[in-house]
């Protein structure tokens, strides 16, 4: 299944006192003089929080930057989809909340799966993070004596979310790019929208540049740098039914993988528990619904699995609010890994799964809930068609974000020399599970504070001479984009390439979705393969290279998801314990809680490519803990 490899560690850690190493590390860093920054070249694939606040940033510091993005413009980048808050340590509630708690919580929340330092770090940046947003504009919702309101997430038990209604994600996304669109208006952001990154190029062992193909044109190009960043988000859509907008893609990490760069716990799924529930066989995507939902919507199902009333016609007495129930100190604020397997072991009893707010709207009165949710009720509404003033939610978990990524450093730089990986894109912040409102504070913690912070120690020693697209490694590099190409056009088989998609989605949601197990995971990685070979035989990707084709697009993007999907069996196969996301049937409590087993998995598994078919060769990265002590995860 895989072959063991050299362990790996991140040598760019500074030694000593975990509240100082960020401090130690900015300054042991190397620094590019102002005037030498104009001579140096970054390329920044993507544009959501993360890339669109790197460009800007690296931007307003003086380098050259490059920037790509398959949407039609930045500001469509999927981060405009995130819907609930940001966390930050600003403890403007007085409610015992500080960079040490939310660095516990953080460390916690990801089952102690994470880095201590990494998360550390995080902690700290987040009270800068809304600083740098409120002086953008941003309109966070503030108190009536003025100062930002905050609310709570999930695995907390203090209000640290700062939020602007449920257009957080908005908001923020407009304030990185509004700065990344003063740098290009500047000149120093060369912007390349509806442009999707197929390959990276790699000279001498370094990452140089990248090789794009324009969706308008079909055009293929190579473009050079001193680095590459990708900030080209997380995988979910692996899956096919996700939260994820459909054009959410791996293939840039994918294509970095297989250049040399480790993947990292690919296995780490997060399963949002607020969903609104699969209506049909015609659905393309999922819908979330934010978990600040959670604040004061209250999760229940009925005590008897055959009551067949209307949500609304159901009585107190015959209801069973689970998550209080079974977790009182949290209750519905439990982290999204409980609540959701909670939920979906409840709704495996045929019985449907509920958010009320009947008892926030008796309580506060409708002005205050619609002014704090309401844009959320009208999209609730428009899609289901039922008024969730009125009758409750029907919820149901489905996949959401990604854990798992490219291997980072400290630094945010790759196995691969010169390729800087950013956000979601990357594993190195949440562990086995992510924390609500987490994800914002990454990617803007990644681009406007920590890549501008380190990079130059890289850069330092730049430029590393000129490229042509003549250079042999080049040339190798674009001619196996454009054979790649031509193969998915001459296939002309008699599927689709969205039936592929659906086929290969629903095997991952069955056998390593929330819940996996030895032989469903065996059973998987029998099949993809035997899919993988159908899809090149059988696919149809009508139309031609040179125009514009969005089947084309799409088979490119799955025919990477089912050499992804197979690396992620092999890490979930492989990794024979229970933590966050990842859920191992094997390894439970009789109640049915997740078993951790520290002493032979408390450590990131960094996998190598070998090529398609072949077993992966596995790297153990050893997690040390320090300052919060691996125990018992308890919510109740």
């Amino acid at each position: 299944m895989y072959t063991q490899g050299d362990p790996i560690a991140d040598h760019r850690t500074p030694s000593g006192p975990i509240e100082s190493r960020w401090d130690r590390r900015r300054f042991s860093a190397r620094l590019v003089n102002p005037a030498n920054r104009r001579n140096r070249h970054v390329i920044v694939v993507g544009t959501g929080l993360a890339g669109g606040s790197a460009a800007a940033t690296l931007a307003e510091l003086g380098y050259r930057v490059t920037s790509f993005c398959h949407q039609d413009s930045p500001r469509r980048a999927h981060s405009i989809a995130a819907q609930g808050g940001i966390n930050a340590a600003k403890n403007y509630r007085n409610d015992g909340d500080s960079v040490h708690r939310l660095f516990y919580d953080t460390v916690k929340g990801g089952d102690f799966r994470s880095r201590e330092s990494n998360v550390h770090r995080l902690a700290r940046i987040s009270v800068e993070i809304i600083d740098q947003c409120v002086a953008q504009g941003v309109p966070f919702a503030r108190e009536y004596g003025g100062l930002l309101d905050t609310r709570s997430f999930g695995g907390a038990q203090v209000s640290r979310t700062f939020y602007a209604r449920g257009q957080t994600g908005q908001q923020l996304l407009l304030g990185a790019y509004q700065a990344l669109s003063r740098q290009i208006g500047a000149g120093r952001v060369e912007m390349h929208p509806r442009t999707e990154m197929l390959d990276l190029v790699v000279v001498d062992g370094r990452a140089r540049g990248v090789v794009v193909r324009s969706l308008v044109t079909g055009e293929v190009t190579t473009h050079f740098a001193d680095a590459v960043v990708l900030a080209t988000g997380g995988y979910g859509n692996v899956f096919h039914l996700s939260t994820n907008a459909k054009g959410c893609n791996a293939t840039a990490i994918w294509r970095a993988h297989r250049r040399g760069a480790l993947f990292a716990n690919p296995c780490f799924t997060q399963i949002h528990p607020t969903c609104i529930p699969i209506s049909g066989d015609h659905q393309s995507k999922l819908t979330l619904m934010s978990e600040s939902l959670r604040n004061d919507g209250r999760v229940w199902v009925p005590r008897d699995p055959r009551d067949s009333r209307s949500p609304d016609a159901i009585p107190e007495p015959d209801r069973d609010y689970f998550l209080e129930r079974m977790y009182p100190s949290f209750g519905n604020l439990v982290p999204r890994d409980i609540a959701s397997r909670a939920a979906k072991n409840i709704s495996d009893e045929k019985r449907g799964v509920y958010l009320d707010f009947a008892d926030a709207l008796a309580r506060l009165g409708r002005g205050v809930v619609e002014a704090r949710y309401g844009n959320l009720f009208e999209m609730y509404e428009r899609i289901t068609g039922e008024d969730p003033y009125r009758v409750p939610m029907r919820i149901y978990p489905a996949v959401h974000y990604t854990m798992g990524g490219l291997w980072v450093d400290y630094d945010l730089h790759s196995t691969i020399p010169g390729l800087f990986v950013i956000g979601e894109a990357n594993f190195s912040d949440h562990g086995a599970n992510r924390l609500g409102a987490s994800a914002l504070m990454q990617g803007l913690a990644d681009g406007y504070f920590v890549l501008p912070g380190v990079i130059g120690d890289y850069l330092a020693d730049a430029p590393f001479g000129g490229l042509t697209p003549d250079h042999p490694q080049v040339a190798d590099t674009v001619s196996e984009v454009r054979g790649r190409i031509k193969t998915l056009l001459a296939v002309d088989g008699d599927r689709t390439v969205e039936s592929f998609h659906r086929e290969l989605g629903r095997l991952m949601w069955d056998e390593c979705g929330m819940e996996r197990s030895g032989p469903g995971l065996r059973k998987a990685l029998a099949r993809i393969p035997e899919l993988r070979e159908e899809f090149w035989r059988r696919v149809r990707v009508p139309g031609r290279g040179h125009e514009l084709n969005q089947e084309l697009e799409k088979a490119g993007r799955v025919a990477d998801f089912f050499e992804l999907a197979e690396l992620m069996c092999v890490d979930a196969l492989h990794r024979e314990e229970s933590c966050g996301g990842h859920f191992r049937t094997e390894s439970r409590t009789p109640e049915g809680e997740a078993v951790r087993d520290d002493d032979r998995f408390s450590y990131v598994a960094a996998w190598g490519w070998t090529g398609v078919g072949q077993p992966p060769v596995l790297h153990k990265e050893d997690l040390v803990f320090e300052h919060v002590r691996p125990s018992t995860r308890s919510y109740a």
